[in-house]
């Protein structure tokens, strides 16, 4: 292996840079040559690829991001696609591919295995909803922001002494909601993987008022719905004070944290060792604080469930 490539792939996460870097110093230490592909699968479609140095990847741990860009293709999930992915990883001889990215990206590098391209994924998402990996690149990252929000909101809840709906990104997992929501203190959160009870909210935030709380946190995952449906919801019921504040795109930006920048730098180091070693259609995830290979096959498609504990958690301390 003389060659490796890097993508990053699908939604932005912090710590993307640093798995970039990871990759492209590892790959440098080993004797090999680093590639940078822009753009995801668009870019690999089209050939657009640069040569990495040591210092094309410096001073970029701390940025939030990815330097290489992202998008997604869907002219990759076509015959002709992969064709001219294929012709462009052949033009440019490269003997292996790290994917940096989420299930989408996932199976993009799937379909490139299939093809006898060697590739390992290297999960980075906000949504931490990968299936294998205990964390995902970007999700502690998405979390402290969360909580940064909160903590700003529940000053101004106090001061007005009213209800806010606060939504998080997540697609269809909690898991963003579930662990901000039981660092924050909220009274209340809601996530795809439990049904609603709007009558519960409503005892719970009514249990707050008659013991004098005037003010309440609740979480809202994306994937429960809008949290201005939430809010209709709640007041068909009773008639409180809500607003509603949607964090949305902030979650995915900003300086990446401490873990994040941590455990990116060991799957992407891991996910060169890996190809070096002769091995493909892996992901290196984090399980318990190690780094392993994991078939790409045994993660796709699956979905990664919410700690429950936690969740139950959440609502003791909220009483």
């Amino acid at each position: 292996m003389k060659k490796i490539a890097v993508l990053t792939s699908g939604g932005d996460a912090p710590g993307m840079n640093a798995a970039i870097r990871a990759v492209v110093r590892t790959t440098i230490y080993n004797g090999c040559e680093a590639v940078g592909i822009k753009r995801g699968y668009a870019g690999l479609i089209d050939g657009d690829f640069t040569k990495l140095d040591l210092g094309s990847v410096a001073d970029i741990i701390q940025r939030g991001g990815t330097f290489l860009h992202t998008a997604r293709s869907e002219e990759f999930m076509t015959k002709e696609g992969k064709e001219e992915a294929l012709e462009s990883i052949r033009i440019h001889k490269i003997d292996g591919l790290v994917v940096v990215g989420g299930d989408g990206s996932f199976r993009g590098a799937r379909e490139l295995c299939e093809l006898n391209v060697p590739v390992i994924g290297v999960p980075a998402t906000i949504d931490n909803d990968i299936f294998g990996t205990d964390l995902t690149i970007g999700f502690d990252t998405a979390v402290n922001t969360a909580l940064d929000a909160i903590n700003r909101i529940r000053d101004t809840a106090t001061s007005h002494e009213r209800i806010f709906l606060i939504e998080v990104m997540g697609r269809n997992s909690g898991w963003l909601a579930l662990e901000a929501g039981l660092a924050g203190g909220a009274e209340s959160i809601l996530v795809p993987e439990t049904p609603v009870d709007y009558e519960t909210i409503v005892k719970r935030l009514q249990r707050g008022l008659d013991r004098g709380k005037r003010h309440s946190i609740i979480l809202v995952a994306e994937g429960v719905g809008s949290a201005f449906d939430v809010k209709r919801k709640i007041q068909e019921l009773a008639d409180y004070d809500i607003r509603v504040t949607v964090l949305g795109h902030t979650l995915r930006g900003g300086t990446p944290s401490a873990t994040d920048r941590i455990i990116a730098s060991k799957m992407g180091a891991f996910a060169v060792n890996l190809l070096l070693d002769g091995k493909t259609d892996l992901m290196a995830g984090m399980v318990g604080n190690h780094v392993v290979g994991i078939p790409l096959q045994e993660i796709i498609g699956k979905k990664k469930g919410i700690d429950e504990y936690v969740h139950n958690l959440a609502g003791i301390l909220a009483i």
